[in-house]
């Protein structure tokens, strides 16, 4: 059985168990914690598209994902607009400020492209926090984000809104795996391995990198504006540079470049953030520690080390 094969049976098994635990009557606190997994799973692979696909390291996701969450706010709650409509929205409104961040960052490369994103994004934070405050709440943020009204089904119990959150993950999930087996993901690969090559035989670089950091910034204001609809609340803190450390360091954890390495990053992310803060205050530094000692002993993430004990020789991750 291959690396491949092996990696869509552990994809299988993780939505199968995903799609069981309101059956098995998890208490409010576990299904709280998928939740934020599902969510924070969805964002995590749509950061990937341009850091392990692209070799682009953008320190200025939390831009995206905090719009996202704060478009579906305002449309919802100010303009009136459905949730599904709005939803949509919120990944437009998160595509179309990855276009505007990529106007300025692609303009340089490597660490320079990671510290031009992170200033930007941190402008966004500084307006939202400050001068855009009649809009955003300021510090305070927004409470009473509402959730989806479908069907006649009540989405403010946490266990249907679970199931919709589900939903949204597999069509995500679904639609990436597309996404990066076509030409389009292909040619991001190639651009990473060596762009001037890549420009070389017809590949319009620059392009490439722009509509991958668009669909990322899609995935992320989705995210963001889920996660404001499980919280019932959104503030400044989505848009603040440490968002933007959270899901990096989560896809490294879990294996870069891979589809399934950032969804067992962000588990065992949260559910660490889970245990670790009900024992010390300290916790983000001994995540910060795991962090540091994944990246020197597994350099392909958990999902590298998944591909080596399943198949039981080297192999790259599925």
């Amino acid at each position: 059985m291959t690396t491949s094969h092996l990696g869509r049976l552990a994809m299988a098994a993780i939505i199968a168990a995903m799609i069981l635990v309101p059956v098995i009557q998890a208490s409010e606190e576990s299904l709280n914690l998928v939740s934020l997994i599902l969510i924070w799973a969805l964002f995590a692979i749509g950061f990937d598209l341009i850091f392990g696909m692209a070799g682009m390291l953008s320190f200025g996701h939390a831009a995206l994902f905090g719009s996202g969450g704060y478009a579906l706010t305002l449309l919802v709650t100010k303009a009136g607009v459905g949730f599904l409509p709005a939803l949509g929205a919120a990944g437009i409104v998160g595509a179309i400020m990855a276009f505007g961040l990529s106007i300025f960052a692609l303009r340089v490369s490597g660490l320079f492209f990671s510290l031009l994103t992170l200033a930007l994004a941190q402008l966004v934070y500084i307006l939202a926090s400050t001068k855009l405050r009649n809009y955003t709440g300021g510090l305070d943020g927004i409470p009473g984000v509402p959730r989806p009204e479908l069907f006649g089904i009540d989405f403010y119990n946490n266990r249907n809104f679970y199931y919709f959150l589900i939903v949204v993950f597999i069509v995500g999930l679904a639609v990436m795996a597309l996404l990066r087996a076509s030409p389009f993901g292909k040619a991001l690969k190639a651009v990473q391995a060596n762009d001037v090559r890549a420009a070389q035989i017809g590949y319009n670089v620059q392009r490439l990198r722009q509509c991958g950091f668009m669909v990322s910034g899609f995935y992320a204001g989705v995210s963001g504006a889920l996660l404001a609809s499980l919280m019932f609340y959104i503030s400044p803190q989505m848009l603040h540079w440490t968002t933007s450390g959270d899901v990096l360091i989560m896809t490294v954890l879990g294996g870069k470049g891979t589809l399934l390495g950032p969804i067992l990053g962000v588990a065992v992310f949260e559910v660490l953030k889970e245990k670790l803060s009900q024992y010390t205050q300290h916790w983000y530094g001994i995540l910060g520690l795991i962090f540091i000692l994944c990246t020197i002993f597994l350099p392909n993430g958990l999902a590298g080390l998944f591909a080596r004990k399943a198949a039981g020789r080297p192999g790259d991750a599925p």
